[in-house]
């Protein structure tokens, strides 16, 4: 893994944020696809398969870490931007739904890496490695994705999360965490993370707070999030149904006319 390529940036915005990211001439940032909000002229993107982390890999290799990619869910292709011209040039990224970006110093880690989310990856310099890892264990592969399905960012340069809603940070010294699944953001590797039934079955079923719950152990940072997409989703379809009811009503009808 080459050596991550420097960059600036800056976050704009509160609710709805986004990271403008600045280059030097051929400096290059990466980025899942459509993520992209506004770039400089001199700036130019192409769009590969895969990180760039590893300019010497083969094309198997590149076919095998696009195939795992496809198979999860993920994209198979990033979009590399790089600065083509003179001076400083700006791209600017934004995630799909409402929420903070969280800078991060992958090199301030232990091993360079962080597990974060499958969907939480905004964008990196180029040299970041941003892989696909499972959890093994038994209760996290009962959730599906939420959970069972992470990515792993490695490197020593800047690399950008997103989370829904607001952003919570802790630090654990050798404690546990319960955390509804969803709301996990990203944790270092050296918390140990699983996923558990949330009581007995009365409060599985009506509790509200679903079927699992996580457990972060250990000693590291833990990020979190107060609105998952899962949530988001659930508190605006209500909406949208009686929206189609009213239009389809007898009195819909009639407060029309």
């Amino acid at each position: 893994m080459n050596k991550s390529h420097e960059i600036d940036y800056e976050i704009h915005g509160h609710g709805i944020q986004l990271v403008e990211v600045e280059l030097d001439p051929n400096e290059t940032v990466i980025a899942e696809a459509g993520a992209m909000v506004y770039m400089d002229n001199s700036i130019q993107f192409e769009t590969k398969m895969g990180d760039g982390s590893n300019p010497n890999q083969g094309f198997f290799g590149k076919l095998l870490s696009a195939g795992t990619r496809m198979l999860t869910g993920e994209s198979v292709f990033m979009t590399h931007f790089t600065h083509r011209g003179h001076g400083k040039a700006k791209v600017a990224f934004s995630a799909p739904y409402p929420g903070t970006v969280i800078p991060l110093d992958l090199s301030s880690f232990q091993g360079g890496s962080l597990t974060v989310q499958k969907d939480a990856f905004l964008c990196a310099a180029l040299g970041t490695k941003v892989d696909i890892t499972f959890n093994r264990k038994l209760g996290s592969g009962l959730v599906g994705g939420e959970g069972f399905i992470l990515q792993r960012l490695q490197g020593d340069g800047r690399a950008f999360i997103h989370a829904g809603g607001t952003v919570i940070e802790k630090e654990l010294n050798n404690e546990t965490l319960k955390v509804d699944t969803g709301c996990i953001v990203a944790f270092e590797s050296s918390i140990d993370f699983d996923v558990q039934s949330s009581g007995g079955l009365k409060s599985m079923i009506f509790g509200g707070e679903g079927l699992f719950l996580a457990t972060l152990s250990g000693t590291g940072k833990v990020w979190l999030q107060s609105m998952p997409i899962r949530k988001l989703i659930a508190a605006l379809a209500p909406y949208g149904k009686n929206e189609s009811k009213g239009e389809s009503s007898i009195l819909g009808s009639f407060l029309e006319d």
